[in-house]
C-alpha cells in the first residue's frame, strides 16, 4: 500500500478528493472507512454496488467499536427493538443517508455481509431499514456499527413515542418557495418586453434580461435540479425514466434562454423556464400531498377495531385497542393477539410469534418478562399490564408481513410499470420527429415547442389512478366495517367466482342462542365448565360461557385447545374435557347430533349441551342474489344442521359436514385446480390454512380479537348480509380504474396533439401536468363514493324487503343453568 498526497484523485467509494490516498487494487481512498468498505464489499461478491452509481458512498472515518456499545444495555435496547428474542430480533433504524438505488440494493443484501443479519428491507419514502438479525451471532450494536461502516449510520432516538421527521416535504416547499419567488420577479423584470417599447430603452431591457439570469440561476441548480438528478441517474443505470423528458426540456429552454441573451439575440424564455420549475414543483406537491392523504400506511384504527378485555374497575370490559395506555391491565385469552408490549402478570405463558416472524414456535415467557405486540397467546388465559402503546402503523405492517402475502402479483401495476418505461420513449421519439419537422418550417418556435411536448406528455396521472381507486374503496369498505388488508385484495376480490363458506361463526352465529342441557353436572361442576369456556374464544365455547348464569369456580391448569375437536384442562385435579363425541368419548348414538357439545370429566360423559345458532339476519336473501358464484359450505359439525343448511342455499351448493381444517384446504385447492378464483369466508379459528389457501381468505367475526393474519380481511358479523355488494363494489373499481386509464391517454393524445402543431406554450403545458393528476384524483374520488352510495343504498333497501317471518330467522331466549 502506497501513501501520495494529491488533491486531484478522487476516492472510489464516495468521489471526495483525497488528501492522504489509500491505494487498493489501483483504486484511490480517502480513509480507511472508505477502504474498508470496498473491502467488506468485495470479500462478499458486491461490488455491483458500483455499478449501480458511481461513488455511491458517502465520506466516513474509522467507526470506533465502542460508538454504539450503549445499545447493548438493556434498558436501551429494549426502548430501541421493535421485537426482541434469544435467536429473533427485529429494530427499525432511520437512516438519512438512504439516497439512491445503490443504497437500496446494498442495505437489502446485508445478510451476505453478516451473517447474523436475517432480512433487510428499505422503505426509501420514509429513509428506514428494518432488520430482523439474530442477536446469538451479532449484536445491536454490531447492526448499527455494520450500517455505519458502510457509510449509513443510523439515527437513533430513545424516545419510546419519538418519531423522526423526514424533510422532504419540507424542502421541496422551500423549492417551491424559491421558484415561485424567481418567477414572479422575472415576469416583473420581463414587463419591457411584454409592453412592446421602443428602441430607447434598450439598456432597460438589457438590464433586466441580465436580472433573469440571475434570477434563473437558483431555479436551475436547485429547485429543478432533482429532475436532472434523477434523469441523471436513470443514463448511469442504463435505463430511462419518467423525468428525462423533463430535464431534457428544461435544460433545453434554459441553454437557448442563456444563448440568446449572452449573444443579444433576444430576452430569451426565461420566464417560462422558471414558471415551468414552478408549476411543475406545485405538482409534485400535490402529488406527495394525495399520497399522503390517502394514507396507505394507515394506523390499526382505522384498518380492523379489534378489540381486548380491559380491566375497568372490579370488571374485565371489552375495549377496542387503540384505547389502550401504560399501564391498563388486559387479559388476553387463548389465541388472541397481544395488542401492545406488555409485562406478564401471570407465571408463565405460551407466546406464538408467527404473526412476528413468519414462524410458528410458541416461545415460553415468565412472569415480569415483556411480550412484544403480535404475538399470539396459546393455552391459558393470561393477565398483563401494557408497558408501551402500540405504534400507529405497527399491527398493519405486521399483518401485512411477507410471510402472509399471496403470490399473485398485481396485473395493473405490471400494466403501469410497463407502461412508463415504454412512454418515455415513445415521447422522445415525438419529441425528435416535431424538432425536426419546426426546424424546416420555423426554426425561431422549434426550442419552446420541444420543452411543450416534453412537459405535457407525463403518465403521472396514469400512475395515480390505481392508488387512488383503490385506496378510496380501500376506505369505503372500512367505513362499512369490512376491513382488507391492501389494495391488490380489491383487484383479487374483482375476480372471484366461486365463494366457499363454513359454518358456525359466520352463517350462524351466537346472538340469543337456544342452549339446552342434558346430563348430570351439580353446580360446582357448572362452575368448572363456565371457568374452562371462559378460556376459549370459539363461538360454541362464548355461548355455553354466556348461558350458565352460576359463578365461575375453581383455576384452570394445563389448559389445551384442539381446533376442530375442542378444549381440554385441570380444575380441582379433574380432568374436564368439552367438545365433539368423539373427542371426549362418547361412544353411543343419538338421533338428533346437532350442535351437541359434549362434557367428560375424568373420562366420564357427564352429557351434552344442544346449542340453536340463530342463522344471520338476512343472510338468505344475499345467497340467493351471489346465484351460482356460491359454490359449498364446509362444516366441521355433524349433518344435523344439513336440512336448515339446506334450506338455506341453493340445491346446487355442495354441502359438506364432518370437514377436518386439512378438508378444507384440499377442497379449497380442488376448485383452484378446475381454474376456480375462490374466497372464502370462516371464522379464522378452525379454517386458517383455507383463508390462506383461497385466493382472498376473510374472517368473519363479532366483537373479537381473534383472527389468523393469513387472511387478506375481516368482516364484522353483522355485515355478511352486504357481501355480495362488496364483491359488485370491487367490480366497479376495476371500470373505474379503466375509465382513469382512458382519461389519462386522452388527456396525452390530446395535449400531445397540441404540442405537436405549436398551439400550447410550454408554461400552459406545465399547468396541464397538475391539472391532468387532479382530474384523475377527482374523477376516481367521485366516481368510486358514487358508486359504493348506490351499492350500499341498494343493499339497504332490499334488506328491507327480506321477510322477516320465516322459522329460519327465529331464535329462543339463552336457558340459564
Amino acid at each position: 500500500m502506497e501513501v501520495v498526497l494529491d488533491q486531484d484523485i478522487k476516492c472510489y467509494h464516495c468521489g471526495q478528493a483525497c488528501e492522504d490516498t489509500l491505494w487498493m487494487e489501483d483504486k484511490a481512498f480517502c480513509c480507511h472507512g472508505c477502504k474498508t468498505v470496498f473491502e467488506i464489499l468485495s470479500a462478499n461478491d458486491l461490488c455491483e454496488y458500483y455499478d449501480l452509481d458511481k461513488n455511491p458512498g458517502i465520506q466516513l472515518k474509522q467507526i470506533s467499536e465502542e460508538t454504539y456499545a450503549y445499545l447493548d444495555e438493556k434498558d436501551i435496547r429494549r426502548k430501541t427493538v421493535e421485537f426482541d428474542s434469544d435467536s429473533f430480533s427485529r429494530v427499525r433504524f432511520y437512516i438519512p443517508a438512504i439516497h439512491c438505488v445503490s443504497c437500496i440494493w446494498l442495505l437489502e443484501n446485508l445478510q451476505k455481509l453478516n451473517t447474523g443479519v436475517l432480512r433487510s428491507e428499505v422503505n426509501f419514502a420514509r429513509k428506514s431499514v428494518t432488520l430482523d438479525f439474530n442477536p446469538e451471532k451479532v449484536k445491536l450494536s454490531g447492526v448499527a456499527r455494520l450500517l455505519a461502516s458502510l457509510a449509513y449510520a443510523p439515527q437513533i432516538s430513545l424516545e419510546q413515542e419519538a418519531t423522526v421527521s423526514v424533510s422532504s416535504n419540507k424542502s421541496l416547499v422551500i423549492k417551491l418557495a424559491v421558484a415561485g419567488f424567481c418567477f414572479g420577479n422575472i415576469m416583473l423584470f420581463s414587463f419591457p418586453e411584454y409592453l412592446g417599447l421602443d428602441q430607447g430603452d434598450e439598456s432597460l431591457k438589457f438590464t433586466f434580461s441580465w436580472l433573469n439570469v440571475v434570477l434563473s440561476i437558483p431555479v436551475f441548480f436547485y429547485s429543478g435540479f432533482d429532475y436532472f438528478r434523477s434523469a441523471w441517474k436513470s443514463f448511469e443505470q442504463r435505463q430511462i425514466n419518467i423525468d428525462v423528458p423533463i430535464a431534457v426540456g428544461l435544460l433545453a429552454l434554459f441553454a437557448r434562454s442563456i444563448w440568446d441573451i449572452v449573444s443579444g439575440f433576444g430576452p430569451g424564455y426565461l420566464d417560462s423556464f422558471t414558471g415551468l420549475v414552478f408549476f411543475l414543483l406545485i405538482g409534485r406537491w400535490f402529488q406527495s400531498k394525495t399520497y399522503e392523504s390517502l394514507a396507505f400506511d394507515r394506523d390499526f384504527k382505522s384498518y380492523f377495531p379489534l378489540a381486548i378485555h380491559k380491566l375497568m374497575g372490579l370488571e374485565w370490559k371489552p375495549v377496542v385497542i387503540y384505547d389502550l395506555k401504560k399501564g391498563d391491565q388486559i387479559r388476553i385469552r387463548n389465541m388472541e393477539i397481544i395488542p401492545a408490549d406488555s409485562l406478564l402478570l401471570d407465571a408463565e405463558a405460551f407466546i406464538d410469534y408467527s404473526f412476528v416472524t413468519g414462524e410458528s414456535r410458541p416461545v415460553k415467557v415468565k412472569l415480569g418478562e415483556l411480550v412484544y405486540a403480535g404475538g399470539r397467546l396459546i393455552g391459558q388465559p393470561v393477565t398483563m399490564v401494557v408497558d408501551k402503546k402500540t405504534s400507529q402503523s405497527h399491527l398493519t405492517s405486521l399483518w401485512n408481513h411477507a410471510a402472509f402475502q399471496k403470490v399473485e402479483e398485481s396485473k395493473y401495476k405490471k400494466i403501469i410499470d410497463r407502461a412508463a418505461r415504454r412512454f418515455t420513449w415513445i415521447v422522445l421519439g415525438i419529441a425528435v420527429i416535431t424538432a425536426g419537422y419546426w426546424y424546416a418550417v420555423d426554426p425561431s418556435q422549434m426550442w419552446l415547442i420541444i420543452t411543450s411536448v416534453l412537459m405535457v406528455a407525463c403518465p403521472c396521472a396514469l400512475a395515480l389512478a390505481a392508488p387512488f381507486t383503490y385506496g378510496n374503496m380501500l376506505r369505503v369498505f372500512g367505513k362499512n366495517n369490512f376491513y382488507l388488508k391492501n389494495a391488490d385484495v380489491i383487484e383479487r376480490l374483482a375476480t372471484i367466482n366461486a365463494v366457499v363458506f363454513d359454518k358456525t361463526g359466520t352463517v350462524t352465529h351466537g346472538q340469543s342462542p337456544d342452549v339446552q342441557w342434558e346430563g348430570d353436572l351439580n353446580d360446582n361442576q357448572l362452575g368448572w365448565i363456565k371457568v374452562l369456556t371462559s378460556y376459549s374464544t370459539h363461538p360454541l365455547s362464548n355461548v355455553i360461557t354466556k348461558s350458565i348464569r352460576k359463578p365461575g369456580i375453581g383455576e384452570v391448569t394445563k389448559f389445551k385447545e384442539f381446533p376442530g375437536k375442542g378444549i381440554e384442562g385441570e380444575i380441582d385435579g379433574s380432568i374436564i374435557k368439552i367438545g365433539s363425541p368423539a373427542f371426549t368419548g362418547f361412544t353411543g348414538t343419538l338421533d338428533d347430533m346437532s350442535s351437541k357439545v359434549f362434557v367428560s370429566i375424568n373420562q366420564e360423559v357427564k352429557g351434552y349441551f344442544t346449542i340453536t345458532t340463530s342463522i344471520r339476519k338476512d343472510i338468505k336473501n344475499m345467497l340467493s342474489r351471489l346465484g351460482g358464484v356460491c359454490a359449498a359450505l364446509l362444516s366441521g359439525d355433524n349433518e344435523a344442521d344439513k336440512a336448515r343448511m339446506g334450506g338455506l342455499f341453493h340445491p346446487s351448493v355442495q354441502l359438506l359436514f364432518n370437514q377436518s381444517p386439512h378438508d378444507k384446504l384440499d377442497f379449497i385447492r380442488k376448485l383452484q385446480l378446475e381454474e376456480k378464483k375462490v374466497m372464502m369466508l370462516g371464522d379464522g379459528l378452525n379454517d386458517s390454512g383455507a383463508l390462506k389457501q383461497s385466493d382472498v381468505g376473510i374472517a368473519v367475526t363479532d366483537d373479537t380479537g381473534v383472527f389468523t393474519p393469513a387472511c387478506d380481511g375481516i368482516l364484522q358479523g353483522d355485515k355478511i348480509s352486504s357481501l355480495d355488494k362488496f364483491m359488485q363494489l370491487a367490480k366497479a373499481s376495476t371500470i373505474i380504474l379503466k375509465t382513469g386509464f382512458v382519461i389519462s391517454f386522452l388527456y396525452n393524445a390530446i395535449a400531445l396533439s397540441f404540442a405537436v402543431t405549436g398551439h400550447l406554450t410550454p408554461l400552459v403545458a406545465a399547468i396541464l401536468m397538475p391539472i391532468s393528476s387532479i382530474s384523475v384524483v377527482v374523477f376516481t374520488t367521485v366516481a368510486v363514493n358514487w358508486v359504493a352510495n348506490h351499492k350500499l343504498n341498494a343493499a339497504t333497501s332490499l334488506d328491507y324487503r327480506v321477510t322477516t317471518g320465516s322459522n329460519l330467522y327465529q331464535t329462543k331466549p339463552v336457558t340459564t343453568f
